[in-house]
């Protein structure tokens, strides 16, 4: 079958995806080869290896691309990011995190660099032509911000450019002070497509009818969407009983009352900014009708988390979840096809389709 999807750019004309994209596991599993295997993905902080020759195992959206991966830090303190499979026979590697100064297999005792170099393998004396660029373990490039770090599947995909525009609204603040908070850190299950979750986080649209605590804290009026190539951003502005950001006179925002910046990243992750720090939300499809949300904490000025727009991210993550999975049910109907956007309001979602689009159909 053929999945050819078209977006009208025009948003004023545009339709939406099609019911039966969020309904046909063959576009579910087509989504990995062309969407989740040509980006980029967030794999965790620098504290996984946080001394050198330290490695820390890890699966990549597990029961999606169930990819095993690699994180290490080596003797000359640089993180690398590398396939968890040995070159020989396809033995998981790594099984646990902790000290080690090189790689080795346990099956046949092919031995790897922490930079993921072949370096020795038994009984190989008579084998032609080895080694081969092909033995050493495939490397991920990997980008770091602040604490974080990033891995890309696909090179091409322009990662840092993706930083370089979030930077210049919030690089004032600063990343390196920013700390993992495991317990304001929390997985979500939801009964939903991942792309229906996406959905309605790229509108403010729903915030008055969906959360009131919310609208309360944001000026759901001066609520505003920026859109970029692979990303985009929603801007929260607030009243002066909210905890807003103190911008520097050189921000492109100074003298406006922004209490978030909320940016998502095609295709799967959201970057939201507050006062006190910031909320990584990871959407990780499992099948076409469950997806893992997981929230990932990390705070810088803990007296700012009660009086600022990201104080309830919990309660906002169970209304969230009620209307995602009200659309997942209600787009089974057979009288469903297809809806409109809001030119003012949905900006954003028009932009996922379009990046959705546009990748299945390359």
């Amino acid at each position: 079958m053929n999945h050819n999807y078209i977006i009208d750019p025009d948003i004023t004309k545009a339709e939406t995806l099609p019911a039966s994209f969020y309904k046909d596991e063959r576009v579910f599993d087509l989504l990995k080869e062309k969407v989740f295997l040509k980006t980029w993905q967030f794999v965790g902080d620098e504290q996984l290896v946080k001394l050198p020759e330290h490695v820390h195992p890890f699966v990549l959206l597990e029961n999606y691309l169930t990819e095993p991966m690699l994180l290490s830090r080596d003797a000359d303190d640089k993180i690398h990011c590398m396939t968890n499979v040995c070159t020989h026979r396809g033995n998981i590697i790594a099984h646990h995190p902790g000290s080690q100064k090189n790689l080795r297999c346990m099956y046949h005792g092919r031995r790897f660099s922490l930079k993921g170099e072949f370096e020795h393998m038994p009984e190989f004396q008579d084998a032609k032509a080895f080694p081969r660029p092909c033995d050493h373990l495939h490397q991920f490039p990997v980008v770091q911000w602040g604490p974080l770090l990033f891995a890309g599947l696909d090179e091409k995909f322009p990662f840092q450019s993706i930083i370089d525009k979030m930077n210049e609204r919030v690089g004032f603040l600063p990343m390196a002070d920013f700390r993992l908070d495991t317990a304001r850190s929390k997985d979500y299950l939801i009964n939903a497509h991942w792309a229906l979750y996406c959905d309605n986080y790229l509108e403010g649209f729903h915030i008055p009818f969906v959360h009131k605590d919310l609208n309360s804290a944001l000026d759901y009026g001066s609520y505003t969407t920026e859109i970029y190539d692979l990303l985009n951003l929603q801007i929260g502005y607030a009243d002066d009983d909210t905890e807003l950001f103190d911008l520097p006179e050189d921000h492109p925002d100074f003298g406006k009352k922004v209490g978030a910046y909320y940016y998502w990243v095609f295709p799967n992750m959201m970057f939201n900014f507050y006062p006190w720090g910031l909320s990584v939300n990871v959407v990780k499809p499992i099948n076409s009708g469950k997806t893992k949300v997981s929230f990932i904490s990390y705070v810088y000025d803990e007296s700012k988390i009660d009086s600022s727009a990201g104080a309830l991210l919990d309660k906002v993550e169970r209304e969230d979840e009620f209307v995602v999975e009200g659309v997942h049910n209600g787009i089974r109907s057979n009288f469903y096809q297809a809806g409109r956007y809001s030119p003012k309001m949905e900006k954003g979602v028009h932009h996922f389709h379009r990046l959705l689009a546009e990748f299945i159909n390359r």
